[in-house]
């Protein structure tokens, strides 16, 4: 797990990349994970939607479950700052 930042400060970040994109940006984040996904799919196989459901709905923090979480958030931080820019680039 990626130690230089922690879950609750990545899920924050992704909050304001978010709150700052255009819903045309998180239309085009939500079609690059989407592909992401598929790749994955394609090399190792479906990832059932209810283990990932059973995965987000757990109250046990299991250092899986934290590196799950935790690589989710900095994937959809990676593809938003790709797709919309940087933290502090303003839009005109």
């Amino acid at each position: 797990m990626n130690n230089l930042i922690t879950y609750d400060q990545a899920y924050d970040l992704a909050n304001i990349l978010i709150k700052k994109a255009t819903k045309e940006e998180l239309a085009e984040c939500a079609r690059l994970l989407a592909l992401n996904l598929a790749h994955h799919q394609v090399k190792h196989g479906e990832i059932a939607v209810i283990d990932t459901l059973t995965l987000l709905r757990s109250f046990e923090c299991t250092e899986e479950h934290l590196n799950v979480l935790m690589e989710g958030m900095l994937n959809l931080i990676g593809v938003l700052v790709n797709v919309c820019g940087g933290v502090g680039q303003s839009k005109h």
